[in-house]
């Protein structure tokens, strides 16, 4: 066996040097210190933070900033009369708000169809159609010629019965017309008339006849009387097409084939009081029911059924929407209750007939839920409603006799005495004649044919039309409903609200009971005026109630009228009155403590709410009258949307 031999190679030597190796231990030879900080590492941190601070802070102080105003909690802006906080404000600049001061109107021709006699009168006739915003400066001269505000003006003319507005034309003539043209209907005659059997035809007529039919002649032999009345090749079947009848005005009817109209029943029941309640801050459904009669264990029961069946947030701004009817004891009970929000119903329950509550479809009602509260006026450099109509009216230079009727037109859905805002404005269009200083002036040739306020974000549009059963005219909106309501919920305009229907202290009898009305409180002798059309009931002395006149409406409404120091001329039980008219004055007879009116309204023999229960219009059109109203709708429309482009242009240059 041999041995391998081993060689050991030499590697070269390597100089480390005669620095210190990189060692983990110090130079005590003992492992580095956890505690220990590193200066150098420590000043680089920290000049880096420094640095990214300020180039982030930089760029957010360039792009958003960072001062206080900029974000702040919403609030509502109050605006109130000079001096209300007691406190003396030096005088400095302040910002006024600016109405905007466009005016655009245009003289146009419209073709009117006016009922004379046994003939309809088409004309045409000159209208002026004005755009302008209401809060626009009017001249000083203009302005001290407003007058005063006084809603006796507006409802009340005095005791005379205004004779029936007859309109100046009933309608607008589709078409257009040169001068004036007189249209008579006549019933076609039906009876036979005597002819002459013994004439003959001339000869002229007989030759004009055979021309007629020669091209029919064959062999030209044929005797004309023998000849065929129409043409035979009309009937080949080639011309048979089978919808050739689709041209014509032909309606195949399918025999024993009765059509059923769907149509939904209004179910209303008359003994039911609605009432609505607005949501304060704060408030408790429970607590809210119980303050309207309710018994605690059903306020408890409704609330617990809504929160079950339905999701929504109870808070302030909404409208409980009850509706109250007596039970079997008699005793008042919600068999309804809805809770509104803008203009949806986010939940309904309903009385079932095991006696729990249930949920339930919302009912039918107007989207316009009234308010409760009397809104505060604010002040401010913009006129009011009344005086920026007025203003509107005379700068366009309307007659008198009109700018009232369109102040009447918009008097029951708008607070007259509110203040403008520069957004605010009229479009209307109204006869020429109506200007001053034109034909006719203020003659009975004056019309309003449409008008439309905005205010804030609500727009009121009313249309003019004449009734065929009457002759009478009123403004309706788009859905054919009078302007004017069937009850007004203030008989007295210039009062103050002294004290709400429900329980009280009676002030005089020092005890608990139901006060079955409102008071409301002014000066003795301010006039009175029916809060409907209707006919006197009672008129008299009515013991507490003192002097007090009871009128009858239709549908089952009374209303009551106590504590009167007075009485209009003339009246009687079974006189006839009308809305607005003045029928007494305040005062303070029978058991009261000062001079006011109290109000009561009854519906079916009940007391009821006169603030909070939901009152209809004074007319709605039905059946013919509604599908005339909607004809001569349409035409004012297709006129505002043609002569809104030309408004446009006109503003434009």
């Amino acid at each position: 066996m041999h041995s391998a031999q081993r060689h050991r190679v030499q590697l070269p030597a390597v100089d480390l040097g005669d620095e210190d190796p990189l060692y983990t231990r110090n130079v005590t030879n003992s492992p580095p210190d956890r505690r220990r900080v590193s200066l150098r590492w420590l000043a680089g941190s920290v000049l880096t933070g420094i640095f990214s601070v300020g180039l982030i802070g930089g760029a957010l102080q360039a792009a958003v900033g960072f001062d206080h105003y900029l974000i702040v909690r919403p609030a509502i802006a109050r605006t109130s009369p000079n001096g209300d906080n007691g406190a003396l404000a030096r005088k400095g600049d302040r910002f006024r708000p600016v109405a905007e001061t466009g005016v655009t109107r245009r003289v146009i021709q419209i073709s009117t169809v006016t009922r004379a006699d046994d003939r309809d009168i088409v004309r045409v006739r000159p209208f002026a159609h004005v755009r302008t915003a209401l809060a626009a400066p009017v001249s000083p001269e203009i302005s001290a010629r407003v007058p005063g505000f006084n809603p006796l003006d507006i409802f009340s003319d005095g005791s005379k019965n205004p004779p029936v507005e007859v309109a100046a034309s009933d309608s607008i003539y589709t078409a257009e017309v040169d001068g004036e043209v007189a249209i008579k209907v006549q019933d076609l005659p039906l009876a036979g008339g005597d002819y002459d059997r013994t004439a003959e035809l001339a000869v002229s007529e007989v030759e004009r006849t055979v021309r007629e039919l020669a091209p029919f002649l064959s062999d030209g032999a044929v005797e004309v009387a023998s000849l065929p009345y129409v043409d035979p090749a009309r009937f080949e079947i080639d011309s048979a097409d089978p919808n050739a009848l689709t041209s014509l005005a032909v309606a195949l009817t399918p025999e024993n084939l009765s059509l059923i109209e769907k149509s939904e029943d209004e179910l209303e029941d008359k003994d039911i009081e609605e009432k609505v309640v607005s949501v304060k801050e704060g408030a408790s459904m429970r607590k809210m029911l119980i303050a309207e009669g309710a018994r605690p264990e059903d306020a408890a029961a409704i609330q617990s059924a809504l929160v079950a069946n339905f999701e929504f947030n109870f808070r302030a701004g909404q409208k409980l929407l009850l509706g109250l009817a007596p039970d079997k004891t008699g005793a008042t009970r919600p068999i309804r209750v809805t809770l509104h929000e803008g203009e949806r119903d986010l939940a309904t329950v309903a009385l079932s007939d095991t006696g729990t509550y249930v949920a339930a479809k919302a009912p039918a009602h107007d989207r316009e839920i009234p308010a409760i509260e009397e809104k505060p006026r604010p002040s401010g450099a913009l006129p009011s409603v009344f005086a920026g109509l007025w203003g509107t009216g005379m700068s366009l230079d309307m007659s008198k006799g009109l700018i009232g009727s369109l102040v009447r037109i918009f008097a029951y859905d708008v607070d007259f005495g509110s203040r403008l805002s520069p957004s605010d404005g009229l479009e209307v269009i109204y006869s020429a004649e109506g200007l001053e200083g034109a034909a006719g002036g203020e003659g009975d040739s004056a019309e309003i044919l449409y008008a439309a306020l905005t205010l804030g974000s609500a727009t009121n549009r009313f249309y003019r039309f004449r009734s065929a059963v009457d002759g009478s005219v009123d403004y309706y909106d788009e859905a054919g409903k009078s302007g004017q309501k069937f009850l007004m919920r203030k008989p007295v305009p210039q009062a103050r609200f002294s004290s709400p229907f429900g329980m009280r202290r009676h002030p005089v009898l020092k005890r608990y009971r139901l006060h079955s009305g409102t008071d409301w409180a002014a000066p003795s002798g301010t006039p009175i005026i029916a809060a409907g059309n209707g006919a006197i009931e009672k008129i008299g002395n009515r013991g507490a109630y003192g002097r007090s006149i009871t009128l009858q409406h239709t549908n089952g409404y009374e209303t009551t009228y106590n504590h009167m120091s007075g009485y209009a001329k003339g009246l009687k039980a079974g006189a006839r009155v009308r809305q607005g008219q003045v029928i007494g004055y305040v005062g303070s007879t029978g058991l009261s403590t000062g001079p006011h009116l109290h109000f009561e309204v009854m519906v079916n023999g009940r007391f009821v709410d006169p603030m909070k229960i939901r009152l209809p219009r004074g007319r709605e059109l039905q059946g013919t009258e509604l599908a005339s109203f909607e004809q001569e709708r349409q035409r004012i429309d297709e006129l505002l949307t043609r002569e809104g482009e030309n408004l446009a242009s006109t503003a434009a240059n």
